[in-house]
């Protein structure tokens, strides 16, 4: 049987609570305040199933009279994270119960955020055992305050909270009479918390202490470097277990030192990673919040000042503007990234900027007051009470202060120290230098820059074979930009062809070089030849170029290309067949469905360039699904440890289930980059997908011509099947031509497909000939010639693709979207 929870001395149960076992009633509700789930607790409590609120606002749950108010006071939580208050609930039969309700706003998966609103029911309490003494609010005190040190709460054997001290609502942020009777998981929903529930039962069972290397810290359950915890039985005079107690043991002077070391170490690898102004500003911000503060935000000059090692860039006396260039806050709403904020003359963000010195300011320090009285971002500060503010210069490594990151702290109750300040200060300085360096390139950086994107694709090609995401950093050392490149080339037959390549070198002869290769690649693409021929093509073209550049200049930078290397890829979404060459590469990592994370067995081919090796194409299947990464050797030369460290790295990174293809890729960078890359990294992940079996249809043709109207017969009727009946004349005229030229000029065995994709149908007809059509002009009296010709014209295109068993002619026609 579950233990009943007491009230405090004094305090009565509350009206209409229930008898019998305690429990909790609890509902979901959205961001309209409209109700999207309801428990059983609820029912019990209120009287109504779930059919009858389930959709409908929840404000109707409130007493008579007070249902505005409860509008108001739903708008005016829908800003934070959690709710606590007591309200006035009507019951079903129309009675007022007064509740104590505690809101939790998450995002269970999706993009809408909802709200998990929990009310504890107590129970009449247990009667005395032998006279061993009663579960009372006094005898718990002395117990705890007795037996255990540190941020304490005790919950009954029902694992439901019945007493915490100062300390444990200070890091929980809600008060005792907020979380007396809810579960862990109720006051503060955390894997850790679910963690910490299930040690407590193994106390109430087994009566032994259970440790947690960390649970609970200032910034509350699950924080990151909690402190240990000890989950401890708490027994009556007869050895009965009559509660739990979690006492969190504050770690000693020396190990906090430890853990800010330890933290401050990761959290510098995190910043940085890329030469994005915006992007280091938010890794700054994502870092400091919860770790550090509550509340950070950096806000930058527009401009670059330039001032000397000792004289000050912006006088103290005149208002400044900056721009928010970062946020992140576990408070609510501010000033959104974008916004231009002008800070009074004598604010401390002013003050900061102008002596480029951080300061930690409490919420009655007059400059906080001072400073309020002219801008409503510091009136903002203080009705979110956030009682600790940290104001600290973001600077490049010459001492050029480029803004200042705003902190502020408001679950947490410790004001910001020195160690914080010494902490921020550190952070801030490795984010001002990668944003300097960012912010100030110079000009041959920046032309590189802008013809090496000019030359990478702007969008993805719309097609049905592969889901892709895809990345580009360039190098952050001294030799600046370099060749490296991704393509994404859709083919006949709904294929798509992926491509990865390196340029030897850096600075604008590479990305020139580069543009020159991947459009070479994009033409022998486009007359579909395989990879390990497109592979040989490729490096004879690099050959021609080396010898023109080495001609014109005979400078050893001038190789034009020799050395590049580059990975071909084709992916078929009807056969899931993935064909593949490289030249130099490094070969593509491969994650199954079911998880698995290998390499693909490519046979390696030599660079571009040295001419008289042979490519080799590797053929495979992959199930629906899987995940392809192809990558420059970048990535892996970004770790500072040996290649099998890097590769074992980034299996661990492919291994995770992630939502999204970016989420992939970031997961990749973040994990790889342990500094900013000194080679340019191209990156490409790509989801497998199958084409439905239904979605294709394949005859075998008579080698004869009177076959061409039993296939103009079947193609009509396939189409008439796909209720593509608007599209029939069109594909008899296609298939009658191309099905008689195959009889006229090819060899047998003669095969037909459709292919129905999305907005497209294609249609292809195979014969063994390797004799490939071609359009030519009919004179007058000429009986063909006009057949190619009128496939040209009512297809929006065709063309030819030769394997070694034969060749394959296809026309593709676009269908109305409707």
């Amino acid at each position: 049987m579950m233990d009943r929870f007491p009230s405090p001395p004094g305090e009565q149960a509350p009206t209409g609570a229930a008898t019998g076992p305690a429990y909790t009633a609890s509902a979901m509700v959205d961001e309209r305040g409209m109700v999207t789930g309801w428990s059983e607790g609820a029912r019990r409590l209120l009287g109504y199933v779930s059919s009858q609120v389930v959709g409908h606002p929840a404000a109707r749950l409130l007493a008579e009279g007070i249902a505005d108010a409860g509008e108001g006071m739903w708008r005016g939580a829908a800003g934070g994270r959690r709710w606590s208050g007591t309200v006035v609930l009507r019951h079903r039969d129309g009675r007022r119960l007064e509740r104590r309700l505690l809101a939790h706003r998450r995002r269970p998966g999706g993009r809408h955020t909802e709200w998990l609103v929990v009310s504890a029911v107590a129970g009449e309490p247990d009667p005395p055992a032998g006279g061993a003494g009663s579960l009372t609010a006094e005898g718990l005190g002395e117990w705890v305050f007795r037996q255990s040190p540190s941020l304490l709460a005790v919950f009954d054997t029902g694992l439901r909270l019945v007493r915490a001290n100062a300390g444990m609502q200070r890091a929980l942020s809600l008060s005792e009479e907020e979380m007396r009777g809810l579960r862990l998981p109720e006051i503060a929903p955390d894997p850790v918390s679910d963690q910490a529930e299930a040690a407590m039962r193994l106390v109430v069972a087994g009566n032994e202490v259970q440790e947690m290397e960390a649970c609970v810290g200032p910034a509350g359950v699950g924080a990151e470097y909690g402190w240990p915890a000890s989950l401890a039985p708490l027994k009556d005079a007869g050895g009965r277990v009559r509660a739990v107690c979690l006492a969190a043991h504050h770690p000693l002077p020396g190990q906090l030192a430890g853990q800010r070391m330890q933290w401050l170490d990761e959290a510098k690898t995190r910043i940085g990673t890329t030469s994005d102004v915006q992007r280091t500003a938010q890794e700054l911000t994502d870092v400091a919040v919860p770790r550090l503060a509550d509340f950070a935000a950096v806000d930058l000059l527009p401009d670059v000042p330039r001032r000397g090692d000792d004289e000050p860039s912006v006088p103290a006396a005149v208002p400044l503007t900056l721009r928010r260039t970062a946020v992140a806050s576990v408070v609510g709403a501010g000033p959104e990234v974008g916004e231009s904020l002008r800070y009074p003359a004598l604010s401390p963000v002013t003050r900061c900027v102008a002596e480029g010195r951080g300061a930690v300011y409490g919420a009655g320090d007059p400059a906080v007051a001072a400073w309020a009285e002219q801008d409503r971002q510091a009136v903002w500060l203080r009705e979110s009470e956030v009682h600790s503010v940290m104001v600290v210069p973001v600077r490049g490594q010459d001492g050029v202060t480029l803004g200042t990151a705003l902190l502020g702290r408001h679950r947490r109750r410790e004001p910001f120290d020195a160690g914080d300040l010494a902490a921020a200060e550190e952070l801030t300085f490795r984010a001002g230098v990668a944003m300097h360096a960012a912010r100030r390139p110079a000009r041959e950086h920046t032309t590189t820059m802008t013809l090496q994107r000019s030359l990478l694709p702007q969008t993805l090609p719309d097609q049905q074979a592969l889901d892709i995401a895809t990345r580009y950093l360039p190098a952050g050392g001294r030799a600046g930009v370099g060749g490296d490149w991704f393509d994404v080339i859709p083919l006949s037959g709904t294929r798509v062809a992926l491509v990865v390549g390196d340029v030897v070198g850096h600075g604008i002869r590479a990305s020139a070089t580069m543009g020159r290769v991947r459009t070479a690649v994009r033409t022998l693409a486009d007359v579909d030849l395989p990879p390990d021929e497109l592979l040989t093509h490729l490096d004879d073209l690099v050959i021609h170029l080396s010898a023109e550049e080495s001609g014109a200049e005979g400078a050893a930078e001038s190789a034009g290309g020799i050395g590049t290397t580059c990975l071909y890829a084709v992916y078929d979404p009807v056969s899931r067949g993935l064909s593949l060459a490289r030249a130099g590469h490094p070969p593509p990592a491969v994650v199954t469905p079911d998880g698995a994370v290998r390499f693909l067995d490519v046979p390696p081919g030599p660079p571009l360039g040295l001419g008289g090796l042979p490519f080799e194409t590797f053929e495979t299947e992959l199930p629906a699904g899987s995940l392809l990464a192809l990558y420059t050797d970048g990535l892996l030369a970004a770790r500072e440890h040996d290649i099998d460290e890097a590769l074992d790295q980034m299996f661990r990174a492919l291994a995770r289930p992630a939502g999204t293809l970016d989420a992939v890729c970031d997961r990749i960078l973040t994990s790889m980059l342990a500094h900013r890359p000194d080679d340019d990294i191209a990156l490409l992940v790509a989801r497998t997908r199958s084409l439905d079996s239904g979605r294709v249809a394949t005859w075998d043709v008579a080698f004869d011509p009177s076959a061409v109207a039993r296939a103009r017969q079947q193609a009509t009727e396939q189409l008439t099947a796909w209720q593509l009946d608007e599209a029939s004349f069109i594909t008899e005229l296609v298939v009658s031509e191309l099905v008689t030229n195959a009889i006229r000029y090819g060899r047998p065995p003669v095969r037909l497909r459709l292919i129905h994709a999305g907005t497209t149908l294609i249609c292809e007809v195979y014969d063994s000939a390797g004799t490939a059509p071609h359009m030519r002009r009919a004179r007058v009296f000429d009986e063909g010639g006009r057949g190619l010709l009128l496939v040209g014209q009512l297809a929006q295109r065709w063309g030819s693709r030769h394997t070694v068993a034969g060749k394959t002619v296809w026309a593709e026609q676009f269908l109305d979207p409707d």
